[in-house]
């Protein structure tokens, strides 16, 4: 079902003329989807939730859909845009698949956009979140989430619970940006302050020093946005500089506290309030199955990239069964706009007008339950859009 396969490099124009050509020459005897995502460096944690989460949800509903058998091709990007582009053009020109999927970092979908563009085929968003995204092609709809619904959401409820002073920490590309820039609008509006701003790199930060001077600043919080594998890194050394005894809180998005490492960060992060689109302690029966189902075949919890990963196969599922098979780009992308489903994170649909994914947004909190952390959610806002693009 799962197959890698490697290439040579395709020469630059060659590569558009067959980019160009690959509506007509699809094969039809099977609906091949080209999954691009980071299965090394420091992002190899969304990889993995994104590819067991689908080998989960074809296990659970087959691998044949409108007659026609699914092959899933899977390639490493490393979460690097080059390698991302580089993978791509080879899926679509040699592999001539009908989607391309996956996209862990802002920066990989990115470099994918023009290439679904030329070749007009649906490229599926799992991963990340950035608001601009879907604007760059109209081949893209995403599953997973921007930044913008949760730190908004988060900036309200820090200013309205008490919260007056708060330091930033953000990983310093685009979806931290925006992570940044949406609850200073929501967290400022409303009366707080913003007493320390400090931005990260994204690839392998030390946070260490910057956390010396966070608790210099002596905030009431941190607001803390890190791509989803590195809030395990973030904790640690939070507590290794006592940021927790001085009694500065953590506040985000849920990226931080991803339910994927969330048991090994130690009661350093007990306490934390995140607004997020989905927790592993969902109190839904379909997410008690879906949990447990994954905790079965993989041996941990699932996060919520596995929950955008598994949504995202079930969007292509969908799409293919309303065309009856019929694998024409823009046939597909009509037939996801509009969608709508239950999911494991609760309803959620896909904006017609947008293709970005409208949801709940949970706020939560991390307590201990049986002896194990998670982030129990205590008060939902229902069916939110991608405010980065409501406020245009």
């Amino acid at each position: 079902m799962f197959e890698r396969k490697i290439f040579p490099r395709a020469a630059g124009a060659a590569v558009i003329a067959a980019l160009a050509a690959v509506a007509s020459a699809k094969a039809e005897d099977s609906i091949k989807v080209g999954l691009i995502l980071p299965m090394t460096g420091g992002q190899a944690s969304t990889g993995k939730q994104i590819e067991n989460a689908i080998k989960l949800y074809m296990q659970q509903k087959g691998d044949t859909v409108a007659g026609k058998k699914v092959e899933i091709i899977l390639k490493d990007d490393a979460a690097i845009p080059d390698k991302t582009k580089t993978a791509a053009q080879e899926l679509i020109v040699n592999d001539k698949v009908n989607f391309i999927a996956g996209f862990g970092v802002t920066p990989a979908a990115l470099a994918a956009a023009p290439l679904a563009t030329q070749a007009k085929i649906p490229e599926v968003v799992m991963a990340a979140g950035t608001s601009i995204i879907t604007e760059r092609s109209p081949y893209i709809v995403r599953t997973s989430f921007t930044l913008a619904q949760s730190s908004t959401i988060i900036g309200d409820w820090a200013v309205k619970n008490g919260i007056k002073k708060v330091a930033t920490l953000t990983s310093d590309y685009a979806p931290g940006n925006d992570a940044l820039n949406f609850f200073k609008q929501h967290f400022t509006a409303g009366g707080g302050e913003v007493v320390e701003e400090v931005k990260v790199p994204l690839q392998n930060p030390d946070f260490a020093p910057f956390l010396q001077r966070m608790k210099d600043a002596k905030p009431d919080a941190i607001f803390v946005f890190v791509p989803a594998g590195q809030g395990g890194n973030f904790m640690k050394q939070y507590a290794e500089r006592g940021l927790d005894k001085a009694g500065i809180k953590v506040i985000g998005p849920g990226d931080v506290t991803d339910d994927d490492l969330l048991n090994n960060m130690g009661d350093a992060v007990l306490g934390t309030v995140t607004a997020h689109l989905y927790s592993a302690a969902h109190p839904s029966q379909m997410n008690k199955d879906f949990v447990a189902a994954y905790k079965k075949a993989f041996g941990n919890r699932p996060g919520f990239m596995a929950v955008s990963g598994y949504d995202g196969i079930h969007l292509i599922y969908e799409a293919l069964k309303k065309t009856g098979g019929d694998t024409n780009g823009d046939k597909l992308i009509e037939a996801m706009k509009g969608q709508k489903w239950e999911s494991p994170r609760g309803p959620i649909s896909i904006d017609p007008e947008t293709r970005d994914i409208v949801q709940n947004i949970y706020i939560r909190k991390v307590e201990k339950v049986d002896g194990e952390l998670y982030n129990v959610e205590f008060a939902t806002f229902e069916a939110v859009k991608d405010l980065g693009k409501t406020k245009k």
